[in-house]
C-alpha cells in the first residue's frame, strides 16, 4: 500500500512559488472557463499548503517548514470555510468550456471539496479519530527528516521549531478529541504508535546535532526536552482518559460507508457490485490456484489428491498442501528487509529485458518503517512529493516486534515467505507503487498529483502482480505463481471484509475463518487485517476495485488499438495522466466524453 502520510487530510495541495504569483504565459490563451478553473486550481492549492504545513512540508514546498498545522476548533473552521468558498467558485465554472485536462481536474477537486465538507460536518471524524492527530505529529519530524531536500541544518532548524510547537498540537488534539465518540481499536492503536514520536527524535534528530553552532544546538536540545515531555504528557493522557473511555462503536455502518466509498472511489459501482464481482473472483481465483497447486504438488508421494473435478475439500486441500510448501521457504526474522531488497532488483531486471514499461532511473530504498506508523500495513511505498521528484523513495518494511513469540514469527514468515516477499516487492516497487507514481509525478498537473485516486493506485499494484506473472516472470515456478494468485484472492478478500464488517455485522471471528480457511492467510496476517479492518473505511475497497478498473482498461485500450497495440504504449500512455480515479484515465487515453 501507498503511504498514508501524504492522504492525512483531504484539503492538502503544493506547488512552486512562482506560479502562486501569477498565471503561465500559456493560459492566456485558454478559454475564459479554462483561466478561471486554473486560477481557482492555484489558490486552493497555495490556501491548502498554508493550512497544513505538513502536507506542505511532503509535497515539496518548503515555505511552511517551521510551522505546524493549526487542528483547533477554530482550525477547522478555517479550513472548512475555504472548501466552501471554493466549491462555491467551482460550481460557477461552466465545465463544459473547460479543456478535457481541466474536467477531470475539476471533477477531482470537486469530489475532495465535498468529501471533506461531508467529513467535517456529518461524519467529524476529527472528534473520534485520534490516528489523523497521529499521522500529523509523526509527520511533522519526519517529512523534515527522512529525505535531504534541504542542506541538514537546515532541517534540523525547522524541526527544532516545530518540536517548539508540537506541544500545542497535541495538546489541541486532546480537546477536539471526544472519547466517548473514539472506537476502542483507535484508541488502542493511538496508545501503542504515540510513543513512536520520540523515536524520530532519538534516530534521526539527536544524532546529527553536533552540526549545529552552539547557540542552535542548545536550543535543539532544549526543544527535544520540551517535545519529550510532551509526548509523556499525552501519552498518559491516551492511557488514562481516552482509552477507559473510548468503547464506541468502530462498524461505518450502511450510509456512511456507502458515502465514503463514493467519495473513495469515484466509480458508478456500488457496495452490493462490488460484492457480487468479488464473490464470483473468490471462486475464479481459487480454481486457478487448484489448477497451480496441480502443477506444484505432481509427482510428491505425500502430496494430497488432485483429480481433475475436485470436491470442495479436496480443493482446499491441494491448495493448502502447495502453500506450505512455499510457507516453508522463508526467510530469517532479521533478513526480511535484504530478501525485500533482492526482490526489487530481480523484478526490475525482469521488467526491463522485457520493456513492459518506461522504469524510473534512480532505484527505490528499502527500509525498516518508521516506529510511529507500525502497526496498520506491513509494507507501504513512500515516494517523494511531485515538487521533489529528484529526492528518494522509500519501501517502508515493518520488522517482526522484538515482543513476538517464536510462533508469531513463524506465522508472520510463513505468510511472507521468500516467494511472497517477492510478490511485495512488485506491488510496492517494480512495476507497482514506484514506478506508477514516479510516471504520475512527471504529470505537470500538481493539483491532480496531491488528489491522486486511492484505487487507481492500489489497483495498478494488483495489476503490475497478474502483469508479470502473465509476462513470464517466474515462469518455471508454480509456487511462485501460487503466492501471486493467494496475494490476488488477499485483495478479493479485502474488498468483501470491508463492507462485511462495516455494514453487516460480520465479528472477528468470521473473519478469521473467511481470511485463513476461503482465503488461506496466516494467522498473524489475518489477525492484522481484522486490526487494519476496523481502522479504514472503504480503503480495503480499492485494491479489488481500482485491479478491476486497470483489467477492464486494458481491454478496451486493445479492441481500440487493434495491432497497435503492444504493452509498453498502453502502461506508458495510462500512467502519462498522473493517478486520476481509473475512469479518468480510460477517457482520456481513449479520447472518451468525460463523464
Amino acid at each position: 500500500m501507498i503511504s498514508n502520510r501524504r492522504r492525512v487530510i483531504t484539503a492538502l495541495g503544493s506547488t512552486m512559488l512562482a506560479p502562486l504569483v501569477a498565471a503561465p504565459a500559456w493560459a492566456q490563451t485558454r478559454s475564459r472557463a479554462d483561466r478561471a478553473f486554473e486560477a481557482l486550481g492555484r489558490r486552493w492549492l497555495d490556501r491548502s499548503l498554508r493550512l497544513s504545513p505538513i502536507n506542505a512540508t511532503t509535497t515539496g514546498d518548503h515555505r511552511f517548514d517551521h510551522l505546524l498545522d493549526d487542528v483547533s476548533a477554530s482550525g477547522r473552521a478555517a479550513s472548512l470555510r475555504f472548501a466552501r468558498e471554493t466549491l462555491d467558485a467551482l460550481e460557477a465554472i461552466d465545465a463544459s468550456q473547460l479543456s478535457r485536462a481541466n474536467q477531470v481536474d475539476a471533477l477531482i477537486l470537486g469530489n475532495s471539496l465535498r468529501a471533506q465538507i461531508w467529513q467535517t460536518e456529518t461524519w467529524r471524524n476529527w472528534a473520534w479519530n485520534p490516528l489523523g492527530y497521529q499521522s500529523l505529529a509523526g509527520g511533522a519530524l519526519y517529512g523534515l527528516m527522512a529525505r535531504e531536500f534541504a542542506p541538514l541544518p537546515q532541517r534540523l532548524e525547522s524541526a527544532t521549531a516545530r518540536m517548539e510547537r508540537l506541544p500545542t498540537l497535541l495538546a489541541q488534539a486532546r480537546s477536539e478529541l471526544q472519547p466517548a465518540r473514539v472506537p476502542a481499536p483507535h484508541a488502542a492503536m493511538y496508545a501503542a504508535q504515540n510513543p513512536g514520536l520520540k523515536s524520530i527524535v532519538t534516530d534521526m534528530i539527536e544524532p546529527h546535532k553536533g552540526v549545529l553552532n552552539a547557540r542552535k544546538r542548545a536550543r535543539l536540545e532544549g526543544a527535544i526536552v520540551t517535545f519529550n515531555a510532551a509526548v509523556d504528557e499525552h501519552q498518559a493522557w491516551i492511557v488514562s482518559t481516552l482509552v477507559p473511555a473510548a468503547q464506541a462503536e468502530f462498524r461505518a455502518g450502511a450510509e456512511v460507508f456507502d458515502t465514503q466509498l463514493r467519495f473513495t472511489l469515484q466509480s458508478d459501482l456500488t457496495r452490493a457490485e462490488i460484492r457480487r464481482r468479488a464473490d464470483a473472483a473468490v471462486i475464479s481465483v481459487r480454481e486457478e490456484m487448484y489448477r497451480v497447486s496441480k502443477l506444484a504438488l505432481a509427482d510428491r508421494a505425500e502430496a494430497p489428491a488432485t483429480p481433475d473435478a475436485p470436491s470442495p475439500e479436496q480443493q482446499q486441500a491441494a491448495i493448502r498442501a502447495a502453500l506450505d510448501l512455499a510457507a516453508a521457504d522463508r526467510p530469517a526474522r532479521d533478513r526480511v528487509v535484504q530478501i525485500a531488497t533482492e526482490g526489487v532488483e530481480e523484478a526490475r531486471r525482469f521488467v526491463v529485458e522485457r520493456n513492459l514499461i518506461t522504469v524510473p532511473e534512480g532505484p527505490v530504498r528499502v527500509i525498516d518503517m518508521p516506529e510511529f506508523q507500525r502497526g496498520v500495513a506491513v509494507a507501504y511505498c513512500d515516494s517523494p512529493g511531485p515538487l521533489e521528484q529528484h529526492l528518494d523513495t522509500f519501501y517502508a518494511v515493518s520488522p517482526i516486534p522484538d515482543d513476538w513469540t517464536e510462533e508469531q514469527a513463524t506465522s508472520f514468515l510463513r505468510e511472507y515467505n521468500i516467494r511472497q516477499l517477492l510478490d511485495v516487492s512488485v506491488h510496492e516497487a517494480m512495476p507497482g507503487h514506484y514506478t506508477q507514481i514516479w510516471h504520475s509525478n512527471r504529470y505537470p498537473s500538481t493539483l491532480r498529483a496531491v488528489l491522486g485516486s486511492g484505487s487507481f493506485v492500489e489497483g495498478w499494484a494488483v495489476y503490475a502482480e497478474e502483469l508479470m506473472v502473465e509476462e513470464g516472470f517466474r515462469r518455471d515456478d508454480p509456487l511462485f505463481c501460487l503466492s501471486q494468485l493467494k496475494m490476488q484472492l488477499r485483495s478479493i478478500a479485502n474488498a468483501i471484509i470491508d463492507q462485511a464488517i462495516h455494514v453487516d455485522g460480520m465479528s472477528q471471528e468470521e473473519m478469521m475463518h473467511f481470511l485463513t480457511h476461503t482465503a488461506f492467510q496466516e494467522e498473524r496476517e489475518a489477525a492484522g487485517k481484522w486490526r487494519r479492518a476496523q481502522l479504514s473505511v472503504t480503503q480495503l475497497s480499492t485494491y479489488f476495485v481500482g485491479f478491476q478498473e486497470h483489467l477492464e482498461t486494458r481491454v478496451a485500450a486493445r479492441a481500440a488499438w487493434g495491432g497497435q497495440f503492444n504493452l509498453k504504449r498502453y502502461h506508458d500512455g495510462v500512467l502519462a495522466f498522473g493517478s486520476p480515479p481509473c475512469r479518468f484515465a480510460r477517457q482520456l487515453l481513449l479520447d472518451e466524453p468525460i463523464q
